[in-house]
């Protein structure tokens, strides 16, 4: 790289994902706190069918506007990277036109085909560094049902499970009645690989098995069955990787709760759109013993280096009545939203939202491609 020029950043966002918005909304946070006079930066869409296309990165137009989710202007000048990092605009019937190498890309993106080690494989082979954790790290972050079994050999407590996929739901559905009703109700029915909430049930019977499934197959035909935690209070952490080769480090600990209007757990609803602000409330830092605290961010770096994560994740916890801890899962590219907790909760630590950016910049700038 050049020292007569500013890092050349490539901020990615959008996706195929049901988290399109979000990975939307996303950006428009990272766009406004990343230093222009240290980076330069480009805005690359990639529309919900997976075309890649040169943004404007206007910061309002990505945001949620009187409830109504943005998304990627499929109408913008298509995009690809070229050979030696280049990235290249290939408006058909043109020439194409090199924008240059980029220094590094931040992949904001959340859900399948972007947070699950895809694009992080992509730029694998491409030879460009990224944010955020590597190809393995991001693929057990993503699939609930491997990362449970990734925390369980890590000696980290879980909430009991079963996995069913969509060929044995209509292969033999009492089958796999049998296998949720073991668990015993309520169970909480999610997409193994979602995010944002998107897709999950509550269900207090077997009753409602049928709509729960049909809910989270619209996101996944994988599905994860828990059983609900006794009345837990919801704790999150955030960690990020250490500088230097130094351990990871863990935020103060955050509480969410959640109460009226319908709403049971800390849905889409609660978690994004302004009417949510009436029925959840966040925590910074929480009300918690100091030993306590202590034993959830010590847990926190167990998880984030039990899957081998780089750079950041988001670590949610079940705190039960007894004093039981139980990890719920991890989240290796956690949302930047205003109401976002990772944000937060750095913020709360002493880490403002532009020194986080320019922080995860950085880990990625002097972490080498390739194996490691």
């Amino acid at each position: 790289m050049s020292s007569e020029r500013k890092i050349r950043v490539a901020v990615v966002f959008g996706g195929r994902s049901s988290e399109h918005a979000i990975s939307c909304v996303t950006a428009a946070n990272v766009l406004q706190a990343i230093d222009r006079d240290k980076y330069e930066v480009i805005p690359i869409g990639i529309s919900t069918s997976g075309h890649w296309v040169l943004e404007n990165g206007d910061p309002e137009r990505l945001s949620i506007s009187d409830g109504k989710l943005p998304e990627v202007d499929v109408t913008a000048l298509p995009v690809l990277f070229g050979s030696n990092r280049e990235l290249v605009v290939n408006d058909p019937g043109s020439v194409p036109n090199t924008l240059g190498e980029v220094d590094v890309v931040f992949p904001l993106l959340h859900g399948p085909w972007g947070e699950d080690g895809t694009i992080q494989g992509l730029l694998e082979m491409t030879d460009i560094r990224y944010v955020g954790s590597g190809v393995l790290a991001s693929a057990v972050g993503m699939d609930k049902h491997f990362m449970k079994v990734v925390f369980q050999a890590a000696g980290l407590a879980i909430t009991p499970y079963v996995v069913v996929r969509d060929r044995e739901w209509a292969a033999d559905p009492a089958a796999c009645r049998a296998k949720v009703d073991a668990l015993g109700y309520p169970v909480f029915v999610k997409p193994a690989r979602g995010g944002s909430s998107l897709g999950i049930s509550k269900v207090d019977g077997p009753d409602e098995l049928d709509e729960a499934f049909a809910a989270a197959h619209v996101h996944d035909p994988k599905v994860l069955v828990e059983a609900a935690a006794n009345h837990p209070r919801e704790i999150e952490v955030a960690v990020l990787q250490g500088l230097n080769g130094g351990r990871p480090e863990a935020s103060v600990c955050g509480e969410i709760t959640v109460s009226g209007g319908g709403h049971e757990f800390y849905d889409f609803e609660t978690k994004y759109l302004p009417e949510g602000d009436d029925f959840a409330a966040l925590s910074i830092p929480a009300d918690l013993p100091d030993e306590v605290a202590a034993e959830i961010r010590a847990q926190s770096v167990t998880a984030f280096e039990a899957i081998e994560g780089e750079g950041l994740a988001r670590v949610d916890f079940f705190l039960e009545p007894d004093g039981r801890l139980v990890i719920n899962e991890i989240n290796t590219m956690p949302g930047f939203t205003p109401k976002s907790m990772f944000p937060l909760l750095w913020n709360a630590s002493g880490v403002d939202y532009p020194a986080l950016v320019d922080r995860l910049l950085t880990l990625a700038m002097t972490r080498p491609t390739g194996l490691r």
